[in-house]
This record gives C-alpha cells, structure tokens and sequence, in this order.
C-alpha cells in the first residue's frame, strides 16, 4: 500500500512541478482549458458568430503547447541557462501570438465563396498547425533521448507513450470520480443542475492530466542526472510480453500473410481495390517501424527476429504496393488518397534501409524524415491541397480538350456522348476538383459541375459513376448504400390543382381532397421492416390506385447502384414518379432518398422522404 501511495504520491509532485518546469506549455493549456469552458457556457446561436474567433483560439494554444514542451526541453538539455529558459518560454508565447495571427488573418474561408454567414478556420490552415504539432512533439522525442550515456530515441519514444496513457488513466479516473459526485449532487439535492456542469469537469480532468503528463517526464537540465529518468524510461514487465509475446507474433503473421499476397500477385496477376490495399499497407508500414522502435531493446528470440526480418520483408512487399500504386496513377491519376499513401511509401522504403543499414541508430533519421515529410504534405504548390488538384485538373483538361470540350478557355456541352470510360473519367475528375476544399482551379471550372443538372447542362451528359468495386470497395462484411437528394430548383407542377399536405396519422399519413368526382382519400404508407411506401387513393371510398415504390426503387439502384458512401445530388427526374389512373393524375416529388445495404445480415432498408405530392383531376 504504501509503494502506492507513494506512487500516486509522485505522480501528482511532478504535476505540480510541471508549472515550474514548462510554464509556457502549462500556460497555453490553460488558456485552453479556459477557451473550452467559454464555449461550453455560451449556447450554439450565441457562440455561431465566435467559432472561427475560437477554433483560432484552440488551435494556437493546442500548438503552443507542444511547442513550448519542445522548445524548453531543447533550451535545458542543450544550455541550461536561466536566459535560455526564459528565451524558450517567450518563444514558445510568441509561436501562440503568431498562429493566431496568421489563422484569424489568413486561416480563415471566404463566406461569399463557402456559402456560409461566418468565416471558419480552412482544413489546409488546421492541417497546417497540425503539422507543426507533429513535428513538434517528435522534435521533443528526440530532444529527451540525450544525452546518449542516459537515453536514446527508442527509450524517449517509449517514455513518451508511457507518460501519456498514465495521464489518461488518471485523467479519466478524475472525469469518472468527480462526475459520479456531480451525478449524486443532482440526483439528491439539485435536480436543476445544467449538463454543462459535466462539461466543466471534463475540460478540467483534461487540464489536471496534461499536467500530470509533463509532471512525469524527468529532469532534462544539462548536467543534472535523475533518478526518475531510469524508471521511467524502463519497460514493465507486462509490456515487454504485449511487445514481445503478443504484438510481435501478430505482426509476423501479417508479414507472411502480404508475402503471400506478393507471391500470388505474380502468379495470377490480381490486384486488390487499391483503397482497401493501401488501407493495409500504411499500417503494416506504420505499425511496423513503430513496433520495431518499442522492441529495440528487447533480448527475447521474437524480438531480435522481427528486427531483422521486417526491414527486409517491408522492402519486399513495398515494391508490390509500388505497383498498385502505379496501377491507380495510370487508372484515376493522383488524388488526395494515392498522394497520401504515396508520402507513407516513401517514408517506409527509406525507413527500411536505414534499419538495415544503421539498425537502432536509424530511428533519430526516421524520425526527422518524417517530420520533414509532414512539412512536405501541407507546403504551398507540392502540399496535399495543390498537387492532387494540379494532377486531376491536367487529367480532365486532358480527356475536354481530346472530346473537343474545352476550347479557348470555355466548356462546350459534347457533340456526341462520349464513350463510357470517358465519361466515369470526366465524372470522377470534375468531383474530385468540386468537393475539394483550399483548391486552386482554373476560371473555366465551375464547382457546380458536381450538381447533376449543371453537369449534364454544361456538358451534355448524364454523370457516369465508375464500377463500385474499382473505386469504392466495400467489406464483405459491412455496409453498402445509396444516398440521393433533390437538387434547389423550382418546379414546374403545369395544371396541378392540388398541393396535398399528408398529415401523420396511425399507420401511416393521409389527406383528403374535396374534387369535383367527389371526396378524395389519400393514404401514404410505410412497410415498416423495409420501409418501402406505398400510395392508395380513394374516391367516394372506391379504391382507384394503389401501388408501392418497388418499379421506382428498381429504377433507382439501376441508376445508382448501392455502393458510394457519399450523398448525391439527383435531378428532379430521378427523384420524382408520376402516376396515372382514368380519373387523376399525381405526381410525387421526394427529398431523400436512403437505401442501405446490410451484407451481414443480407438486409435492405429504404428511407424515402416525401416532400409534396402534386392531384390533378381529369
């Protein structure tokens, strides 16, 4: 008990060490901390107009933060001067005043361009302050691994972790506790207590753990040696068998299962969706070099096996993943996915031979490759936002200019519809340039090309989806569906006499119209285990329509077959039925329509929302 509470008793010393030790990180998580419950305390109509004025906020302290930890660990261990210290802290306040500055400036969108009343802080400029986090935090990794009698990458990397899942755990059991006693104060004495009052506990659990988090990273001061260093630097035993005993095997089965792969590709010539591929791929590469860093000190049998046949192997299926990669460029050119796995490809391949070539030694390279990949990703004309852009407009330019579509700078609808092939290009690359944001696109381009009307009015074609199975490979085991909605246009409803509003009712909704034949009896119905609707009409109580949607949901999985995950937007012919009876005739007009697939349990489930239904007596 009293090893225990020692223990505790440590833990919560270094937290309130940590105020002294990185008081410009302490203070930067304050400050967010503070921001939060600012945010918590103000409703959504209220806080709408200060989101971007707090998102800025959030970010730039996120990133101080981190930097500060960072940039005074790199001031101790290097100089441990009380003038670098002090230097250290200022520039880590300086880095939050300057983010800031550059968010709420240049981070923000353009509402007359986004559409929106307020401006929001950019994915490009969130990625970009994240990047620097990244790169920060591995910056401090390598800054904690010296000096080299003491530490080392590997040892840094795994204290790291190990200071963060402690903060969790004692973070969440702060959140638990003190929510439990909120819970029994508004239980027992007051029932009138806000939710927010949680929100308040989990905003300052989170505070008390970042704390705890810097508390427990030893003393890094130059020429002082910690005790505290070796103990936390040292692996228990329980995670020298989940490294060694556990995940080590797992990794060696998924090694042999994409050799297997590998092998089989060469004899039968397969390939996999490239999606699901990569998917795998990235994170056996970035599982593996992780692993292989966390069992560098390991003398188990496993261990020393896997650091050594995991370069070797990872080099070998890499080459194979070259290939599919090449694959998808030549099909689809590069997009945001293939520019993405492409990034990773490279930071493996040359991860791989600097662990053969450098062994331990090699992890300070990876990790300075990395960073300088990330910085790579969110850099102005090669980041993430720019190349894939410049890739696919070169690509649709291409297959305009060789339909004779694109001359002079303008878009001419097409003569003759183009072959298939072309069409799922033209498709695939004009909502790839639509949906994607910070992009940098040429004048003749309109981002309403996406819309299916402007789509085919600008270009004289109906949007040609690829096959499913190419582009948007779905698990045997999951979920496949179809999402459609109507496109903003006004429509033309001719001679129409009725607007039937349907008012709910048990079982389904109903309406009645008073005609000239007489009374009209309108039932709108739903099957309530597929969720197919189906429409009865009545008049003077004799039944002279009913039917169900099956004929109109055949007609639409024909067109858009279940299998993108993504709402599109249909024209008004696709989400509209007319029907005709010897005395009326109607016409339904849909919002929605929903149809999810189930492969699991072999279900299908509609959801078709009806937004008007249009009686015209004949």
């Amino acid at each position: 008990m009293n090893v225990i509470t020692r223990s505790i008793s440590q833990v919560f010393k270094g937290a309130a060490k940590a105020f002294q030790t990185f008081p410009a990180s302490i203070a930067s998580a304050l400050a967010f901390a503070i921001v939060t419950m600012v945010r918590i305390q103000m409703d959504w109509p209220q806080q709408e107009a200060y989101n971007f004025l707090f998102n800025c906020l959030h970010l730039a302290f996120a990133l101080g933060a981190i930097f500060s930890l960072a940039a005074v660990t790199a001031a101790q261990s290097r100089r441990n001067e009380p003038r670098a210290f002090l230097a250290a802290n200022l520039l880590g306040a300086a880095v939050v005043v300057a983010t800031f500055l550059l968010l709420i400036l240049f981070g923000g969108t353009d509402t007359a361009l986004d559409g929106t009343r307020y401006a929001r802080v950019t994915g490009l400029a969130a990625s970009r302050v994240s990047a620097a986090m990244f790169v920060s935090l591995l910056s401090f990794v390598i800054l904690a691994g010296h000096p080299k009698d003491q530490s080392d990458f590997a040892s840094s990397f795994f204290m790291t972790h190990k200071a963060f899942f402690i903060a969790l755990l004692y973070g969440l059991v702060i959140v638990g506790g003190a929510s439990g006693v909120a819970g029994a104060i508004q239980a027992l004495l007051y029932r009138g207590m806000s939710s927010k009052v949680y929100m308040y506990i989990g905003t300052v659990a989170g505070f008390l753990a970042f704390t705890i988090f810097l508390g427990y990273f030893p003393d890094f001061r130059k020429g002082e040696v910690d005790e505290r260093r070796e103990t936390a630097q040292k692996q228990p035993r329980f995670i020298e068998v989940l490294f060694g005993y556990i995940m080590v095997p797992i990794a060696l089965a998924l090694t042999v299962v994409l050799l297997i792969w590998s092998g089989r590709t060469v004899v039968t010539g397969e390939w996999p969706p490239f999606l699901r591929l990569s998917g795998i791929a990235a994170s056996y590469a970035v599982g593996g070099i992780w692993l292989h860093i966390m069992v560098t000190q390991h003398e188990s049998g496993l261990a020393k096996f896997y650091r050594l046949a995991y370069p070797v192997s990872a080099l070998v299926i890499l080459v194979f993943e070259a290939r599919a990669l090449l694959v998808q460029l030549g099909r689809s050119g590069l997009k945001t996915e293939e520019y993405s796995f492409g990034l990773i490809w490279i930071i493996a391949v040359l991860a791989a031979v600097l662990l053969l070539l450098l062994k331990a030694n090699a992890h300070t390279p990876i990790a300075l490759l990395t960073c300088a990949v990330a910085v790579f990703s969110v850099l102005p004309l090669l980041g993430y936002h720019a190349l894939p852009v410049a890739a696919q407009v070169n690509r649709l330019e291409t297959l305009l200019v060789d339909q004779r579509m694109l001359e002079g700078g303008q878009l001419l609808p097409a003569a003759a519809e183009p072959e298939l092939s072309v069409r799922e290009a033209i498709t695939d690359a004009v909502n790839f340039l639509a949906y994607m944001e910070d992009a940098r696109l040429p004048a003749w381009f309109d981002k309403r090309l996406a819309e299916g009307n402007v789509f085919r009015d600008r270009l004289g074609f109906e949007q040609a989806w690829p096959e499913r199975d190419e582009f948007y490979p779905s698990d045997p085991g999951g979920y496949m569906g179809t999402s459609l909605y109507l496109q903003a246009e006004a429509i033309d409803i001719g001679d129409y006499g009725w607007a039937v509003n349907l008012l709910q009712e048990k079982g389904g909704t109903s309406a009645r119209v008073d005609g000239r034949r007489g009374d009209y009896r309108i039932h709108w119905t739903v099957d309530p285990p597929t969720g197919i609707p189906s429409l009865k009409v009545e008049l003077d109580g004799r039944v002279i329509l009913e039917e169900d949607l099956n004929d109109y949901i055949d007609r639409i999985t024909g067109k858009y077959p279940p299998g993108r995950a993504e709402p599109f937007q249909a024209t008004l012919e696709d989400m509209s039925l007319r029907l005709e009876t010897p005395e009326v005739d109607i016409l339904l007009v849909f919002g929605n329509v929903d149809i999810h697939v189930d492969t699991r349990q072999d279900t299908i489930n509609y959801w078709i929302n009806l937004n008007a239904l249009y009686l015209r007596e004949k």
